[in-house]
């Protein structure tokens, strides 16, 4: 296989992977008779029975023997892991909730808190550029802080969880899939636990069973579908990510809430006037004035 052949294979498996989780508000919102804490505990229960026996299959126990030997691996998966089911479980209850607009926005708000984060945690260096671009995120944080009717706190919640994740990913250096295998398989007992004990006392979707019979076994094919839907992206951008460009994959990655955007404006009737509007463009400018810069250094020649 040529290497052409391995860059457009990158690029579609990441636009595959962003679009996918762009258009997951609108799965979500298909379980909206569900409590956001079962849904959680669903797509805990069902990724991990995906990624976990994925690997345990192609490479048998000694993979999770292997990864939890690397440095600080234990307790750091454990502690992304817990983070990681607080930023979905936040997420889906924002989304069920009717902040599909202000989930959005906190996944816009995150790369340029990752950059923060490189600065201050990993002291890396901006150019004069990228400051600028900072500076400009800063202000429509802060308008729409002002402005926004509310404290959009499910945004920057939703940003700085994120962030920390990446952050104790990108520290702990352990290859992506293996890592969300062992998160997984820390929330897996919990999860499980958590589900048993609303199936036996009434508040479970599973399986038909008290008031839950009426969501019907639909509801209980979408959970086990969630998990899979919640793997597969981060899968294909792990691979994604191996194939093309940093640069690029950070350009695509702004996919995933614009369509988030659009979904709950166009399609599930969220409001998006003038005062939230000012927010997004200034947001939006500093995206592009970061990505424009990556870009720019990006095909800048190497010194001989």
């Amino acid at each position: 296989m040529t290497r052409a052949t391995l860059d457009r294979r990158g690029l579609w498996v990441a636009i595959g992977s962003f679009v996918l989780w762009g258009v997951m508000p609108l799965y979500w919102h298909l379980l909206k008779a569900v409590p956001s804490l079962q849904i959680i505990m669903h797509r805990i229960v069902w990724s991990t029975v995906l990624v976990a026996g994925w690997l345990f299959w192609k490479y048998g126990r000694g993979w999770l023997r292997e990864t939890l030997a690397m440095p600080r691996a234990a307790w750091m998966l454990a502690l992304s892991g817990a983070l990681i089911a607080f930023n979905w479980g936040l997420y889906i209850w924002a989304v069920n909730a009717g902040h599909v607009v202000e989930t959005s926005l906190g996944y816009f708000i995150n790369p340029l808190l990752n950059v923060v984060l490189g600065v201050v945690v990993l002291h890396e260096r901006l150019n004069r550029t990228q400051w600028v671009s900072v500076a400009i995120a800063t202000g429509g944080v802060l308008w729409l802080t002002l402005h926004y009717g509310s404290f959009p706190w499910i945004a920057l919640t939703l940003a700085a969880s994120f962030g920390a994740y990446g952050l104790i990913r990108k520290l702990v250096g352990v290859p992506p899939v293996r890592g969300l295998g062992v998160e997984s398989l820390y929330l897996f007992l919990p999860a499980l636990a958590v589900l048993l004990w609303g199936e036996f006392h009434g508040s479970g979707g599973f399986i038909a069973h008290g008031d839950a019979s009426a969501w019907g076994w639909g509801i209980a094919a979408l959970l086990v579908l969630g998990g899979a839907l919640t793997a597969l992206p981060l899968i294909g951008f792990a691979d994604a990510v191996r194939r093309i460009p940093f640069s690029l994959v950070g350009l695509l990655q702004y996919i995933a809430p614009t369509l988030q955007l659009l979904c709950g404006v166009l399609l599930l009737g969220e409001d998006f006037g003038s005062e939230r509007a000012i927010g997004f463009v200034l947001i939006w400018i500093a995206l592009a004035v970061y990505a424009g810069d990556g870009l720019r250094r990006a095909r800048r020649p190497l010194p001989a």
